[in-house]
């Protein structure tokens, strides 16, 4: 079994103080009596029945087309620039933890987050950040400003995509919610065994448009997505639904039939990280090569449920972070495409 790579780095701007206990299961935080998506339940949510005659269960078709990609809110998402796409099959919801559940039974597989750190290769650090795990969302109370990511963010020893908050915490009736605490890695092998990919960044925000060629103008908090509302990271008002996470579907779809594009958790795509696009007319058609590096970092998309207005306005196609390729966290998932013919 391979070790588990830390990134040294960013832990240390993340976490001083490793935390041994769970702060606080999130999942347990939504609200079953404010729900304003209505879902079926307050654990699972209906999605539409597919055609009988569905080529790929479960997947949308993306069609081919050209768009501006980026926008202009945040220095990373430009400059903006056309790109051409090919159509593709797209997952119309992010994988549950019931799908990767028969992935880890059918496989054996280990998540990252699960395996032994390598301490040869990162000296110094705390005891519990030598023991496998992750790192976990926490509400505080009370924070003293918003610079310090510490009051929210804790490494948490045992937490992984069983056990998202801790030890103690398990998947029990969540079956139908997006995985989390799942790697670059963990993503990639789950993909593979289905015979699919992750998406490029393009592919990703192409089908996030719902194949559309400019992007919305409209920056306010999207209504018809789990984000954040109120003051974060000390208030949610859970004015969507939920006030953490919630199951796949429980929003209104795009225009091409995916759900949850905007919110609930951030996803993974195959493009290595860059802080900026590189601009022109190019095609993002092909995946950006394979590194292997402790240092590398994959581009997200979408937000999540923590994102808010007075702190993370990425709830939009355009908008994109870094995430460590090594790193578990809990408000990122992912989904995958297909390169098939059309239906």
């Amino acid at each position: 079994m391979k070790s588990r790579r830390i990134k040294l780095p960013l832990i240390a701007v993340l976490l001083t103080v490793a935390v041994a206990a769970a702060a606080g299961w999130w999942w347990l935080k939504h609200q079953p009596e404010v729900n304003a998506v209505s879902p079926t339940s307050n654990l699972a949510c209906s999605l539409p029945a597919e055609k009988g005659n569905a080529p790929h269960a479960g997947m949308v078709w993306v069609p081919a087309g050209s768009f501006v990609l980026g926008d202009t809110v945040y220095p990373e998402e430009q400059p903006v620039g056309k790109v051409q796409v090919a159509g593709f099959w797209m997952d119309r919801s992010e994988v549950s933890n019931d799908a990767f559940a028969a992935f880890v039974k059918a496989t054996g597989y280990v998540t990252v987050a699960e395996r032994p750190v390598n301490l040869a290769m990162h000296t110094g650090l705390t005891p519990d950040m030598q023991k496998p795990g992750a790192v976990v969302f926490s509400m505080p109370d009370k924070i003293n400003n918003n610079d310090d990511i510490r009051q929210w963010w804790r490494y948490v020893p045992g937490a992984d995509w069983r056990h998202p908050g801790g030890p103690s915490t398990s998947l029990e009736g969540h079956g139908a919610f997006p995985v989390v605490h799942v790697t670059y890695a963990d993503a990639l092998a789950y993909a593979k065994w289905i015979g699919h990919m992750l998406p490029t960044e393009a592919q990703w925000e192409w089908a996030a448009r719902g194949a559309q060629a400019q992007a919305a103008s409209e920056h306010a908090q999207p209504m018809q997505a789990n984000t954040w509302q109120g003051l974060f990271p000390v208030a949610n008002s859970g004015d969507d639904g939920y006030i953490g996470l919630a199951p796949s579907g429980c929003y209104a779809p795009n225009a091409l039939g995916l759900f949850d594009m905007i919110g609930n958790v951030w996803e993974l795509t195959s493009d290595v990280w860059m802080p900026f696009h590189q601009g022109g007319n190019a095609s993002h058609d092909q995946l950006p090569p394979e590194l292997h590096s402790g240092d590398v970092q994959r581009t997200i998309k979408g937000g999540s449920y923590l994102c808010a207005p007075n702190y993370c306005m990425r709830y939009r196609s355009a908008a994109r972070q870094p995430q460590d390729e090594d790193l578990a966290v809990s408000h990122l998932g992912f989904r995958t495409v297909l390169n098939a013919p059309a239906p």
